[in-house]
């Protein structure tokens, strides 16, 4: 069964559209479709003081994930659609990203710093299976021995394990997957799009076993849902090859709040007033914090106990940070050696 189609209001609309059901389906359903992105650049720019990156590649914008709590979601706005069903459903593709990457790194201005890839929407949603774009641009980046870190929800990652491992030999490669949950009931109802919790881990150990660096993310922690599952995704996710771990408090930012409360209700009618309140508890009142250094992290008592449920059992099971990146860039232009690199 279809979702019916549904978006909060847009900042840049002045006429909103709500759907008015009718025996006869008045509301129609939000059914996938799939459009070209004919946009002339492929690496964004990120000058945010909270995220420890400056570039990231994102094949497609909008994402069959579905997560509710999705902090790309107003995004869409820009494009003329929703924040809802638009967001799950309504994807651009960028079919040619490789050739895009590849005139990047051609610029005499790229020196090799690290990409980010999936700093929006994940890069191995489930177009990705037949489009392969991603993969595409792996590629690009083991031809010029660029520096990769890759954040998804997708076990689809097992599929790029020879090309990763290729890059992984002539650069770096790092891999955070995000679990919030270890329950699959409860992964399904918020995350209803995105693969299971034991089939991301099962996608660790792999990646793990062939060398990579491995890490999970427990984002979002969603205080009153999520919270106690901290030790039980640590554990399994340690117990699959991670060596690194980060919390991130959710994030719900302009009309992604309105939504996360609409498919919070639906999803956990008994649990979502609950919810909500801890969430204002642990962001001043508010449903959101947009404030730099405040935004990845909440405040008060209940937030100082995740965290510290966090850090003990991050110590307790020996997660440690990554080795930091030293010694000359990795990076080079295919046939840059050459005499021909000198015209």
């Amino acid at each position: 069964m279809f979702t019916p189609t549904a978006n909060p209001p847009s900042r840049f609309e002045e006429v909103h559209v709500e759907w008015e059901a009718d025996p006869d389906g008045g509301v129609p359903p939000a059914r996938l479709r799939v459009y070209d992105d004919d946009s002339k650049s492929i690496l964004a720019r990120n000058d945010s003081p909270d995220l420890p990156f400056t570039w990231s590649l994102n094949p497609y914008r909008g994402c069959s994930h579905a997560c509710i709590y999705c902090y790309a979601r107003p995004s869409h706005e820009y494009l003329g659609w929703g924040a809802g069903t638009d967001f799950d459903t309504r994807i651009l593709v960028k079919r040619n990203a490789a050739a895009l990457l590849a005139a990047a790194f051609d610029a005499p201005s790229w020196c090799g710093e690290s990409i980010l890839f999936s700093g929006n929407t994940d890069c191995y949603q489930s177009l990705e299976y037949r489009l392969a774009l991603t993969r595409a641009c792996i590629e690009v980046c083991a031809r010029y021995r660029n520096a990769v870190h890759v954040i998804t929800k997708s076990n689809l990652i097992e599929r790029d394990i020879d090309v990763l491992t290729e890059l992984n030999r002539v650069a770096s490669v790092r891999v955070t997957v995000s679990i919030p949950y270890f329950d699959p009931v409860l992964a399904r109802a918020i995350e209803p799009g995105a693969p299971t919790p034991a089939r991301r881990l099962r996608a660790m150990r792999r990646l793990s076993d062939a060398g990579i660096l491995v890490g999970v993310n427990v984002a979002p922690v969603i205080p009153g849902l999520n919270d106690r599952e901290i030790p039980a995704v640590l554990k399994a996710a340690r117990d699959a090859g991670a060596t690194r771990a980060g919390l991130i408090m959710v994030r719900l930012p302009g009309s992604v709040a309105p939504w996360f409360e609409e498919r919070l209700h639906a999803a956990l009618p008994g649990r979502a007033e609950g919810v909500l309140a801890r969430i204002r508890r642990a962001r001043g009142g508010r449903l959101n914090n947009a404030t730099f250094g405040e935004r990845m992290r909440g405040q008060g008592p209940e937030w100082a106990v995740a965290e510290r449920l966090f850090h003990v059992w991050s110590d307790k099971l020996g997660y440690g940070e990554w080795p930091a990146r030293v010694g000359p860039s990795t990076f080079r232009r295919p046939g840059g050696g050459s005499q021909l690199a000198l015209f």
